[in-house]
C-alpha cells in the first residue's frame, strides 16, 4: 500500500509540474522561473510544506544541510535530470538552457 501511495504522489507531482510548465514564464530571469516552476513544490521561500516533505521528499532549500553542500552545478544537475528518486521531474526540454542556468544561479545565490 505504501508503494501505491508513493506512485500516486509521484503522478500528482508530475501532473502538477506539467500544469505549472504550461503557465511558466517565458522569462530567463531565475527568480521568475523559480516562482513559476520551483515554488509549487519547494515553496516561495524555499521551505516546502510538511506534507510535501513527508509524502514526496521535497528538499528544504533553506536547511543548513543543503546550504553546506549547495553548488550551482548541483542545482543545474537536479533541474536538468530530476531527483534520484524520480519524484522531481527533469526539466530538460521543458525549460530553455538559459532558464535552467538562471534558476540554478538564483537558487545558489539565494540559499547558499
Amino acid at each position: 500500500m505504501k508503494a501505491t501511495g508513493v506512485v500516486i504522489a509521484a503522478l500528482a507531482v508530475f501532473a502538477f509540474t506539467l500544469a505549472a510548465c504550461n503557465t511558466a514564464t517565458d522569462s530567463g530571469d531565475g527568480a521568475e522561473v523559480f516562482a513559476s516552476i520551483c515554488a509549487s513544490c519547494h515553496g516561495a521561500t524555499g521551505q516546502p510544506t510538511a506534507s510535501n516533505v513527508e509524502r514526496l521528499g521535497v528538499r528544504d532549500l533553506t536547511s543548513a544541510e543543503f546550504r553546506k553542500r549547495i553548488t550551482r552545478e548541483l542545482v543545474e544537475n537536479q533541474v536538468r535530470h530530476g531527483s534520484k528518486n524520480q519524484l522531481m521531474p527533469a526539466f530538460t526540454g521543458v525549460l530553455r538552457e538559459d532558464q535552467i542556468t538562471s534558476v540554478a544561479t538564483y537558487v545558489f545565490a539565494r540559499f547558499k
